[in-house]
């Protein structure tokens, strides 16, 4: 660090304060910000050694200020983390990251291009319960998990800027979601908004996993007393976080035994306490958000958890407001590395590579498996079984059936048409005659064309825009009409070739080709 205060404070309302006095005690508070001068009025003459403004744009122009911890309101978490993230800084943000999917993924994608530590301030994680009761579930104590549930429940300040599930579930499906290690497969949730008509002050959202893992978590602001547990039940012992409790962390070993077969008798055992050194957790968390920065390593509760997390509040808040009693979303939904749009539908069984986006009211069938990096635009129908290759592009209404595959990089226009059966007809089922169809690693398919099926499209094919394509192609060539015949040869960039004794040198990569039995043939790799 260049400076040993190198912290910028942004918010400085209730948590702000708290957070404010466990930086400046660990004596990296460079300036405190806030748009309200009440806010700052009197903490001069208390905290000297502080700079203070109102102005996050002057903020972000101090050279000494090497990141930003933002605790402001809710709704200018995404703002503010994006101003500062651009400007160059560190930044954590409180939860939650922001209050949409996209606005989440963006302040993401922008700290990986940056190359910046972006982190969420999940507390739990960093309380010292939760750290022994990570260590007893990873240890295999409790055995298998069955079931968490959790109660944050209390009577005290109610918010009108955001409900109450936003204010307090994201720290227990955080935890939830740690100590599970996966996504949930379906969420269902209810609640009441009893004080502001639209913000619920009463939640109560329940998760389902693979292998039969449930949990819920009941939140409250209407609570006639403060009540913070989260509790894992396990098939070997019970696990209790208590919070408000002067020992945090209880460990209830009870058994359940058979008898005569296939009756169940518990058997009750001592409760015992798991003995924890407590440290303030905010400090703690304080204090790995500065060592990540000094030492430039992956906080635990980065940008990408604070996505994951907040795919589930957004698939929880979408329940609520359709006030659906129980409302299944594909375990692709909560995927931070995966974008399903609301409208589109992936059926179980389907496989989907990291960094794939699928669009409005497109349907991906049971036992596809679609690569890394694929954008599939609106009103596509893939499957079922059908396998596509890593960076495909598949535009608007495009259906791709059963018997076809796609390698990598292809790129299928607009309503581009595959079949699979030669003499369909109506009145006879012939699903034990589709017929295969393979298109070759960085084929363009062009809007409109139609792919009979039985053929093959060779490696950087070109198909020209409303083609017919009823025989192979080869690789390289450019096909047109009805039927597809052959007009010349493309380079793997795409651009057309023009040939001077045998040798053509494309204009926009610099790749040398020739041509060989019919065949395109690189001579010389362009820059």
């Amino acid at each position: 660090m260049k400076n040993k205060r190198f912290i910028g404070l942004i918010g400085l309302g209730s948590w702000g304060r708290n957070i404010f006095r466990n930086l400046y005690e660990l004596g990296v508070l460079h300036t405190a910000c806030d748009s309200t001068p009440d806010a700052i009025s009197g903490m001069e003459n208390e905290f000297p050694a502080v700079v203070y403004t109102t102005s996050l744009a002057e903020m972000l122009l101090n050279p000494d200020i090497e990141a930003i911890v933002v605790a402001s309101p809710a709704a200018s978490h995404h703002a503010v983390a994006k101003q500062s993230l651009l400007s160059g800084r560190h930044v954590f943000v409180e939860k939650p990251l922001a209050l949409t999917v996209a606005d989440g993924r963006e302040l993401v994608d922008i700290a990986d291009a940056k190359d910046k530590i972006l982190m969420v301030g999940h507390i739990l994680h960093y309380h010292p319960a939760i750290v022994k009761l990570k260590e007893c579930v990873s240890s295999g104590e409790l055995g298998k998990i069955q079931y968490i549930y959790s109660n944050r429940l209390n009577i005290g300040k109610v918010r009108t800027e955001e409900n109450i599930l936003w204010s307090f579930a994201p720290h227990d499906i955080s935890i939830i979601l740690t100590l599970i290690d996966q996504n949930p497969t379906r969420i269902s949730a209810f609640g009441g908004d009893y004080l502001i008509r639209g913000i619920y002050d009463t939640t109560l959202t329940t998760m389902e996993f693979n292998g039969g893992i449930k949990a819920h978590i009941f939140v409250s602001w209407l609570h006639p007393f403060k009540d913070q547990k989260l509790i894992v039940i396990g098939s070997r012992a019970m696990a209790v976080f208590d919070d408000t409790s002067e020992e945090k962390l209880f460990l209830y070993p009870h058994t359940i035994e058979w008898q005569s077969g296939n009756i169940p008798v518990a058997h009750k055992a001592d409760c015992r306490v798991i003995p924890v050194v407590m440290q303030e957790p905010l400090k703690e968390e304080l204090r790995h958000f500065i060592n990540c920065v000094k030492a430039g390593k992956r906080p635990i509760t980065d940008g990408h958890e604070g996505l994951r997390v907040l795919t589930i509040l957004q698939a929880t808040e979408r329940s609520l407001s359709q006030r659906t009693s129980h409302k299944r979303f594909h375990a692709l939904e909560t995927s931070p590395h995966i974008f399903v749009h609301e409208s589109a539908y992936v059926d179980e069984g389907a496989e989907i590579g990291e960094g794939t986006r699928i669009w409005h009211f497109s349907h991906i069938l049971k036992g596809t498996k679609i690569g890394k990096r694929c954008m599939i635009g609106q009103n596509v129908v893939i499957g079922p079984h059908v396998s596509v290759g890593d960076g495909c592009k598949i535009q608007n209404n495009v259906s791709l059936c059963r018997g076809v595959t796609l390698e990598d990089e292809v790129f299928c226009g607009p309503s581009a048409v595959f079949t699979n059966v030669y003499n369909p007809r109506a009145f006879i089922e012939r699903k034990q005659e589709f017929r295969e169809t393979l298109i070759k690693r960085g084929a363009t398919i062009g809007a409109n064309a139609t792919i009979v099926c039985s053929v093959t499209v060779g490696e950087h094919a070109m198909v020209g825009a409303g083609a017919l394509v009823k025989s192979d192609v080869l690789s390289h060539a450019i096909v047109v009409g009805v039927p597809a015949r052959q007009i010349g040869w493309a380079c793997r960039c795409g651009t057309s070739l023009t040939f001077t004794d045998h040798i053509s040198v494309c204009g926009y990569c610099g790749n040398e080709y020739t041509v060989k039995d019919n065949n395109l043939i690189i001579v010389n790799e362009g820059k």
